[in-house]
């Protein structure tokens, strides 16, 4: 983390944003830990308010590939699903 102190604001910002731009599923979980630290670095909340947007986009971006690699199936799921609102306007048509 030596190396990032050395970075000034606007260079840390600026590979924040590149982090973000270049991420791919198979990097995300390095690309925001490395962002995290650069985030960390940062001297004053002004500097870090500037990179929010970039640091929400890889948080969502991990949270959406990781979703996507659990295996369908895994919920669990208690009882039958509800009857929708359809299946009593039939159940009402077939009495009638």
């Amino acid at each position: 983390m030596t190396q990032l102190k050395m970075l000034s604001a606007d260079d840390k910002l600026a590979e924040i944003r590149r982090l973000y731009f270049s991420a791919t599923r198979q990097s995300i979980q390095q690309d925001l830990a490395t962002a995290l630290d650069l985030l960390k670095s940062m001297a004053s909340e002004d500097e870090r308010e500037r990179a929010t947007v970039y640091m929400e986009g890889l948080a969502e971006m991990s949270k959406d590939w990781l979703r996507e690699k659990k295996p369908l199936g895994t919920g669990v799921r208690k009882g039958p699903a509800p009857p929708s609102g359809r299946d009593k306007r039939q159940k009402k048509m077939t009495k009638e």
